[in-house]
């Protein structure tokens, strides 16, 4: 399993979205439907099937900056949008479709997905939730094996800063973030072992391999992973923003960050980051920039938003090299004014008073989004 090299820190995304009925505001089946009139226009990325029919997922291609991934996302954004209203459907972020039933959802006609369901059973429809993965280039297998290390650290900023799906099964969770609760039922959730580098990883893979546990990377729903094919390592716990333009704000922050840690190698790996991870993701899907992470190497504990605030400043003139400065200064001015998409679903509930109407306000949100740069219909 060759890591292929990447230039830089480049960067891409996959980001998972949902469809959804203008009549009734529950999810929709329509997705290869959607697809087929995509794959009729000249798109700078591709536009994916993903497990069940009221899916679909955005993949950009590869960039050096997000402001470039941003106006690619804007022009996505648009295409699915103006083909899913000549099917007569919309078009959501969110991580969680607020209040439809899993038992409705049909799996997409994919030999995949099928060994998916022949595998997981009932957990393949409950896997219905909708996440953004960011890619990050590494130079080298070492490297990415040390980045995965490094930045599990900032698992909760990631959760915080994305979190958006408070409502699941038509309750409030009284989360922030209640997506990764599906992904953790998965045996292979969780977070790659401590191995030393790139040898050392191909080592233990090759063991699971033998033991039948997996076929290959994609078996792995690890919070952050090694992708050697595409020579990244890709960050995934991300909940769908409601909006493009959280998504490349997002984007720019794994960029800003790995390219930090690259370049100065400000510490190195330990195990006392993988004994506070579980406890660091819960507090973030649970409270958001409210939530207390324990800081690993400091072992103290940390209020996580002022913990994003400090590690913003921390990559700063990384971030204005790579041209996302502004979307770090974004997120920091969400983080200050404690604005998250999981807030503004609560808020669009106590105005509206019902769940469908929080639906038809996020699928306008994600819709009508503008990218810099990209004309108004």
């Amino acid at each position: 399993m060759e890591f292929t090299a990447s230039p830089g820190v480049s960067l891409g995304i996959e980001l998972e979205l949902q469809l959804v009925r203008p009549h009734d505001l529950d999810l929709a089946r329509d997705a290869g439907e959607l697809l087929a009139r995509l794959e009729k226009r000249k798109l700078p990325g591709a536009v994916k099937p993903e497990i069940t029919q009221s899916m679909i997922e955005l993949n950009t291609t590869v960039h050096a900056s997000c402001a470039t991934l941003a106006r690619e996302l804007g022009v996505m954004r648009r295409a699915v949008a103006e083909e899913a209203g000549v099917l007569n459907l919309r078009v959501s972020g969110g991580g969680a479709h607020p209040f439809h039933d899993w038992t409705d959802r049909r799996i997409f006609p994919n030999e995949r997905f099928h060994n998916v369901v022949e595998r997981y059973g009932y957990l393949a429809k409950q896997f219905t939730v909708f996440g953004q993965h960011i890619h990050v280039g590494c130079p080298n297998g070492d490297d990415a094996v040390w980045l995965v290390h490094m930045l599990t650290r900032y698992v909760p900023h990631f959760i915080a800063l994305s979190a958006a799906s408070p409502y699941y099964q038509g309750e409030d969770t009284s989360f922030q973030s209640s997506r990764l609760t599906a992904v953790n039922a998965f045996p292979l959730a969780g977070h790659m072992p401590f191995v030393r580098d790139w040898a050392e990883f191909l080592e233990y893979f090759g063991k699971m391999k033998q033991f039948g546990i997996v076929a290959s990377m994609k078996d792995f729903y690890w919070d952050i992973r090694p992708k050697p094919e595409y020579g990244t390592v890709e960050i995934r716990v991300c909940d769908t923003p409601l909006t493009v333009e959280r998504a490349a704000h997002l984007a720019g922050y794994a960029q800003a960050l790995a390219a930090y840690h690259l370049a100065e190698r400000p510490r190195e790996p330990s195990r006392a980051v993988y004994l506070v991870n579980s406890h660091n993701r819960f507090e973030a899907c649970r409270y958001g920039f409210r939530g207390e992470m324990v800081e690993p190497y400091a072992g103290v504990k940390r209020r996580i938003g002022d913990d994003i605030l400090d590690t913003l400043s921390m990559v700063e003139s990384h971030a204005r090299r790579l041209d996302c400065g502004a979307a770090l200064d974004a997120l920091a001015a969400a983080v200050r004014a404690d604005d998250s998409d999981a807030k503004w679903l609560r808020e669009r509930h106590a105005a509206r008073g019902a769940l469908p109407d929080v639906v038809r306000d996020a699928c306008e949100r994600w819709e009508k989004g503008l990218i810099e740069g990209e004309e108004k219909r």
